[in-house]
């Protein structure tokens, strides 16, 4: 067993929470060298995402795709929520420049798309794994009991569900978007008992997002 696989198999919390932190952190090194790291780093955190995805499969359990009905349209209304909302609620802070491959790299056609292509698959494969793992399955459960993995998924807890969602919805540039998604991914949870309803439903609104921003230009969601 390799070190990374090792460390996270001796605790299930941080088997749940060190991949999300980790990824974290590259997502705040984003832009410290300069506008052209935002997607190199970006491009690098999809790969050790999708890396540490890997290594937690064997130790988390509940990191399973799963389809239903309900999810695909969760995700669905989701995405279209997150496009209809915008502008109608005061965002916090000043927004940066808009994350635009196609400007930073208009020279060179193949690179703006190579950056384009590592945004739609890593926010569609490899974001919804680590970020429902860690707010869905770990965060709404330890806020209850710390012994977090004798808790059904099917259990609401009020107090939870809100500061789970609140707190993913203040990970986002669109915050009120992002505590409605949460709501709605954690309803999904609690109503399928499961995980990977949320995951498949979070992907197929990041992968209807991304569709969105390459076809309309509207880079604002990046």
């Amino acid at each position: 067993m390799n070190l990374p696989r090792k460390k996270m198999g001796a605790s299930p919390v941080f088997a749940r929470v060190a991949p999300f932190v980790i990824f974290l952190l590259l997502t705040c090194a984003q832009g410290l060298f300069g506008e052209a790291s935002r997607y190199w780093f970006y491009l690098a955190k999809t790969l050790i995402g999708a890396w540490l995805v890997w290594e937690m499969r064997p130790l988390v359990s509940e990191m399973r795709w799963a389809v239903s009905w309900e999810a695909i349209a969760v995700g669905v209304a989701v995405c279209v929520m997150w496009v209809g909302v915008n502008g109608l609620y005061p965002k916090f802070g000043q927004p940066g420049t808009a994350w635009n491959p196609r400007s930073q790299f208009g020279g060179s056609l193949a690179l703006a798309w190579l950056f384009i292509a590592a945004r739609i698959l890593g926010s569609s494969l490899v974001v919804p794994p680590l970020e429902e793992v860690f707010y869905r399955s770990f965060l709404y459960r330890w806020f209850v009991r710390t012994d977090f993995q004798n808790m059904l998924f099917s259990r609401f807890h009020p107090t939870s569900f809100i500061v789970t969602s609140v707190l993913f919805g203040f990970e986002h540039y669109q915050w009120l978007a992002g505590i409605l998604c949460g709501f709605a991914y954690q309803w999904l949870v609690v109503r399928k008992n499961r995980l990977g309803d949320a995951m498949t439903a979070h992907a197929i609104t990041n992968f209807l997002l991304g569709l969105w921003v390459v076809w309309k230009g509207d880079w604002q969601f990046w």
